[in-house]
């Protein structure tokens, strides 16, 4: 369960998003050339240098963290800042999923020595709130690149948009991307749970997957990147961008857990993943990309199950055994707006 919700003053779910909307549309129309697409902004095809990121800090980012309503947090040479959907109840098979399990937005940001930044975010959105993403994310330019989802049958029905970006603007971008926050009922500034511990035991859960997991207000997340240098537009994309396994748990007591996430895949790990999720029983969400032109090609698999916690964590050990990753210590979450 998730931990009480910080109060935001609100008076009704209704008129915040319709009072958002009038924002947002009026906020996007001066600003929608200003940022050129990653298509525009895509060296010629041939061209073999490849660039790669520019370490920067937290400070390098203040204004985009002002754009966004928050500080966010550094992921290795990535910034980042996340977005709960704290104003959401959502029930998946019996299941109050907590928010930080698979409820959140995020906006991920990489800079390289031209000068420019690549932009890769997801953003949780209901199906009413779609169409309204969808719009303001294409007139601002940016590059709407995958429409999935992470659950199975749940109330009410999310949808995840991956969206995409090359600029010179970063500022401008995360103004744009603030614009289509604002059209749903995200909360911005982003509001956080309360700290909790995860109720499990997490040393056995880090013996079985290897590694070591991060505790997110009340659930248990491990993370694992990619061996493989994935490039896109020519430029090597860091492991803080997303192009990652992510395994998690949410506890449920007397050792049983939720666990949702998603397989970094190449094309060959595809079917061997599948088996090793489905021998232990554990579903597969859907199969999909995050974005269009990466090298190697990525599949995601998205998965969920609810059982016994350190059962359901040997599956998910075989599953990532059969992918070419290595596990990455995951931040802690970003409580500037606690």
């Amino acid at each position: 369960m998730t931990g009480p919700d910080l109060q935001d003053g609100q008076s009704g779910p209704g008129r915040l998003v319709a009072r958002r909307g009038v924002l947002a549309a009026a906020a996007l129309a001066p600003l929608a050339a200003a940022t050129p697409s990653s298509a525009a902004a895509s060296p010629e095809p041939g061209h073999r240098h490849v660039l790669h990121p520019v370490r920067t800090t937290i400070g390098d980012w203040r204004d985009v963290g002002k754009e966004l309503l928050t500080e966010g947090i550094m992921w290795g040479e990535t910034f980042r800042a996340g977005f709960p959907r704290r104003d959401l109840r959502v029930t998946s098979r019996g299941v109050e999923v907590a928010t930080n399990l698979a409820l959140r937005s995020y906006a991920a940001f990489t800079r390289y020595g031209d000068g420019r930044t690549m932009i890769m975010g997801d953003l949780a959105v209901t199906e009413e709130e779609l169409g309204r993403v969808t719009d303001v994310v294409q007139a601002a330019g940016l590059e709407l690149t995958s429409v999935h989802k992470h659950l199975l049958a749940h109330a009410p029905a999310l949808l995840w948009c991956h969206v995409h970006a090359l600029t010179e603007a970063p500022e401008v971008a995360a103004r744009h991307i603030r614009a289509a926050l604002e059209t749903t009922g995200t909360p911005l500034p982003p509001r956080l749970a309360t700290p909790a511990a995860a109720d499990l035991d997490t040393g056995r859960l880090d013996a079985v997957l290897r590694g070591r997991g991060t505790d997110y207000a009340g659930t248990y997340k491990f993370t694992f990147a990619r061996r493989e240098t994935l490039v896109d537009h020519h430029r090597v994309i860091p492991w803080g961008m997303g192009a990652v396994t992510g395994v998690n748990f949410q506890p449920l007591g007397r050792g049983r857990a939720a666990v949702n996430g998603a397989l970094a895949l190449t094309a060959g790990e595809v079917q061997p993943a599948i088996r090793a999720l489905r021998r232990g029983g554990i579903d597969v969400v859907e199969l999909h990309n995050h974005t269009l032109t990466e090298e190697p090609r990525l599949f995601f698999a998205h998965y969920w199950a609810v059982g016994d916690a350190v059962g359901l964590a040997h599956c998910l050990s075989a599953a990532v055994a059969t992918t070419n990753v290595t596990w990455q210590a995951t931040p802690g979450v970003d409580r500037t707006r606690s």
